[in-house]
């Protein structure tokens, strides 16, 4: 099953000529997942020709315009095409209204159920078969979260000339025996599933963390994460602006991907201060602490694969 994320956009405050606003769009197989939507998020989906008609649900960190201005578009194009599956959308107190609003003033046709669920403490938000996607606090100027889509372990693989040894016959008990039950075998006695399963194998982590200080609760949400998605604002000389504004610096990402032991990180959500040039100080200064910092791009790709 293939997991990636796209970056659509990876500028905060406000959108340059060649660079969107923070928005990000996870793919796991079939399942899009939308987590912020600035401005400019339309036109990436475009460039990189993604099926956003099918985006499943969207996970907002909160409610500042750069975060949320490229949701109504999202929603009005959604209704050009036949779809009845429900589109959901999260996010702190502020999102229902923000979307109601949008929908009366701009006249909205929407021929698909909208269903908004807001966040008003830490919580799994979105619960699927094999997955969650949980949110937790940040500390913004405004009430803020971030996310973590979890995989939950999958079973380890079947070994159906196991199964024949131990006299249990193909069909509905081999089946039985994958989904973790108990079954008797031909001679009477009983095979559990791990005398035919090979070890569990460990569900991949994606997290989304912009717009926030840095807080020490943070690396433990997102611990073990195969890809970190967070917000780099500032350079460490502007420690201080960062912290007035409740941002983070590239420094304070890169120790949060470092002590929570994440495969990889993307940094996000940059300073309009800075050409796309003159980021290369926060990708520098956070490579020295995390190595495996990567300095997001508009439409930048991730592959975020199973461990081997």
């Amino acid at each position: 099953m293939n997991m990636e994320a796209f970056i659509l956009g990876c500028g905060g405050m406000q959108p340059l000529p060649y660079r969107h606003l923070t928005s990000v769009l996870l793919r796991r197989d079939g399942d899009l997942f939308l987590f912020d939507g600035g401005e400019g998020t339309q036109v990436s989906l475009k460039r990189l020709n993604l099926k956003w008609k099918k985006i499943n649900a969207i996970f907002v960190s909160h409610t500042h315009a750069d975060h949320v201005t490229g949701l109504p578009g999202i929603m009005m194009l959604s209704s050009q095409v036949d779809r009845t599956e429900p589109l959901y959308i999260y996010g702190p107190p502020k999102i229902a209204e923000y979307i109601e609003t949008s929908r009366k003033v701009l006249d909205m046709y929407i021929n698909y159920p909208v269903v908004v669920k807001e966040i008003t403490a830490p919580c799994v938000v979105h619960e699927e078969e094999d997955f969650i996607v949980r949110a937790f606090p940040l500390k913004h100027t405004k009430t803020c979260v971030g996310y973590a889509l979890e995989e939950k372990d999958r079973p380890g693989e079947f070994n159906p000339e196991r199964a024949k040894e131990l006299n249990v016959p193909c069909g509905p008990l081999w089946s039985k025996l994958q989904h973790g039950e108990e079954v008797e075998a031909t001679d009477g006695t009983i095979v559990k599933p791990s005398d035919v399963l090979g070890k569990a194998r460990k569900g991949r982590k994606f997290s989304f963390v912009t717009d926030t200080l840095y807080m020490d609760s943070i690396t433990e949400e997102v611990k073990n994460s195969d890809l970190l998605i967070c917000e780099g604002m500032f350079e460490n000389a502007l420690l201080d602006q960062a912290k007035e504004k409740k941002h983070m610096t590239a420094v304070q990402a890169a120790t949060i991907a470092r002590d929570s032991n994440s495969k990889k990180m993307a940094l996000i959500h940059y300073s309009p201060r800075y050409t796309d040039k003159e980021l290369v100080v926060l990708e520098e200064e956070a490579k020295a602490i995390y190595p495996g910092t990567i300095l997001s791009k508009d439409r930048m790709h991730f592959e975020i694969p199973y461990e081997d």
